[in-house]
């Protein structure tokens, strides 16, 4: 009985836990830089499409221009999720995202270079 109490306890406190965080990660993006989530808002709140979103990237230069300014996203991104981490990792954090950036700038011509005629994608997976 004594066991079963505290592991009943220990088992309700985890669901509670789990739940919390299924809520958070649905209700908010924490790692979205505030003056992005506003531009977001703005576009949702239009109810239409931006016209940025048709319009097609048919040059090299502005597939270049796309993907740097995306690589950038992506690096306020994550320097904006180590600056939410514990000191003792953030140093470590801020240190792998630029490295992150310079690797991906570095790639950027011949990632574009081999989707001379369509869209460029990257799915990098990431560990929190």
């Amino acid at each position: 009985m004594f066991q079963f109490k505290y592991f009943s306890t220990g088992l309700c406190a985890a669901a509670l836990l789990l739940a919390s965080a299924a809520a958070f990660a649905q209700t908010s993006d924490a790692t979205v830089p505030p003056a992005a989530a506003a531009r977001q808002a703005s576009d949702v709140a239009s109810g239409a499409d931006p016209a940025r979103w048709t319009q097609d990237d048919t040059t090299r230069a502005s597939r270049l221009a796309i993907l740097r300014k995306e690589i950038g996203a992506a690096q306020a991104e994550a320097l904006s999720a180590c600056a939410k981490q514990v000191p003792a990792a953030r140093g470590a954090c801020v240190a792998a995202a630029k490295a992150r950036y310079q690797q991906d700038m570095a790639g950027a011509d011949a990632q574009v270079d081999t989707a001379p005629g369509g869209s460029v994608t990257t799915t990098v997976t990431t560990k929190q």
